[in-house]
């Protein structure tokens, strides 16, 4: 039997859609098991506080660095290399806290997660 040939490797940077209104959401792939979107925010830019209430969002941290709402007004500093964490139900978002580009990889999962705007 020949294995599948399709790709399994992608690069961040082929994803990157850097924008000067709100950053853009660029999927990368999208199943019924997860959807794995590569996130590009100028300084000062945020992605808005929101819940999964369905699903987990694991955040990368490729580079840059933000402030992490995690509800409450709690707000904890990611950097470069960092992975963050939301369970279901919990509250994330961030706004670049730094002087260049916060680039991140999020792993939501499982894809029908749904999606729902919180207060930081």
């Amino acid at each position: 039997m020949k294995a599948e040939t399709e790709s399994r490797i992608f690069s961040v940077d082929e994803y990157v859609r850097p924008s000067n209104g709100e950053p853009i959401r660029s999927v990368v792939l999208e199943t019924n098991d997860s959807v794995v979107v590569v996130w590009h925010a100028y300084p000062r830019q945020e992605i808005a506080a929101h819940v999964h209430p369905h699903g987990q969002d694991t955040w990368t941290v490729i580079s840059g660095e933000a402030k992490y709402y995690q509800g409450n007004g709690v707000e904890i500093h990611l950097k470069a290399g960092d992975i963050a964490i939301a369970k279901p139900g919990q509250v994330h978002g961030a706004v670049n806290s730094g002087p260049g580009p916060f680039i991140f990889v999020s792993v939501v999962a499982p894809g029908s997660a749904g999606f729902a705007l919180s207060e930081k």
